[in-house]
């Protein structure tokens, strides 16, 4: 009997599970109205706290790091964490965050959640993204803190493991200031900068960002000089190399007046597509593309 003939016949059962395909989700703070300020308080913006808005209702506090960088966890005084900056992600980062936030609903005082669940399959009926679990149109009111003291309850110290991840944090900190959803003033060292986080699709925002470059209005004023952007979770985010001995406060109104400029470039793409100028600094943009570090 040939190779051929003897590989034919029934087929053994298995014992392997199917497997199951997990989309990666590239955008997926998306359909809600606080996405710009989420991915600022995940991405770059040290400590900050927040209060969710559920749509059935429950007292959390969104938090940029959590103690040992957990992904949720409720304080001995009963009050309701969820992390947004944890090291632990699936392709989905919107359902991990769902389920640490359904996870953080009938924990108890003291009850910590490491790592978000990452491995269970995803299911058509399991509803646990945050969009699922959130009031869509709610925006998210920031708190900035200039330390993480916020882990503990007022008068508790810290010990042990928590007391080490509290120094460290408190270390890593630098200088920030909020100017607007999603943009934030950020002292690195010996440089500052304007980071914003804006929602329009990608090309779009380099369309009006062309516009304004060819137009020498880009800038921010004396002292400011455009110097890229990143992408972060589907959106696009500018940045802008400042003065550092400028406080945050003397950059707000400049950025009030570059906001209505950009929004002003943005509705004359609808009747006026770039011109050869305006399509020649686009192209500058897209190759100053930067690594947050």
């Amino acid at each position: 009997m040939g190779k051929g003939a003897r590989k034919k016949g029934p087929k053994q059962a298995s014992d392997r599970k199917p497997k199951v395909r997990d989309v990666f989700v590239g955008q997926p703070f998306e359909g809600l109205a606080a996405e710009p300020e989420l991915i600022a308080l995940r991405e770059f913006v040290p400590s900050a706290t927040a209060q969710l808005t559920l749509a059935d209702g429950g007292d959390v506090t969104l938090g940029t790091v959590l103690p040992m960088a957990a992904a949720a966890f409720v304080r001995s005084d009963g009050r309701r964490y969820l992390g947004l900056q944890v090291q632990t992600r699936s392709s989905d980062i919107s359902r991990d965050l769902g389920r640490s936030l359904k996870w953080l609903l009938d924990a108890k005082e003291g009850d910590v959640l490491g790592v978000p669940d990452t491995t269970t399959p995803p299911s058509a009926d399991e509803h646990a993204r945050l969009q699922d679990l959130l009031t869509p149109g709610a925006e998210l009111d920031v708190t900035l803190h200039t330390d993480f003291g916020w882990w503990l309850p007022e008068d508790a110290d810290a010990t042990g493991d928590v007391a080490v991840s509290l120094e460290r944090a408190n270390a890593a900190i630098m200088p920030t200031e909020r100017l607007g959803s999603g943009a934030y003033w950020v002292l690195a060292g010996e440089k500052a900068h304007l980071r914003w986080v804006r929602p329009e699709p990608e090309n779009l925002l380099l369309q009006a960002l062309a516009r304004l470059s060819a137009a020498g209005e880009l800038g921010l004023g004396e002292g400011s000089r455009y110097a890229g952007s990143f992408r972060a979770h589907g959106l696009l985010v500018p940045v802008w190399d400042l003065d550092p001995e400028a406080h945050a406060r003397e950059w707000a109104e400049a950025k009030e007046a570059l906001g209505a400029r950009l929004e002003t470039a943005l509705k004359s793409l609808d009747d006026e597509p770039l011109n050869a100028t305006e399509r020649r600094a686009r192209d500058g943009l897209i190759g100053r593309q930067l690594t947050l570090r």
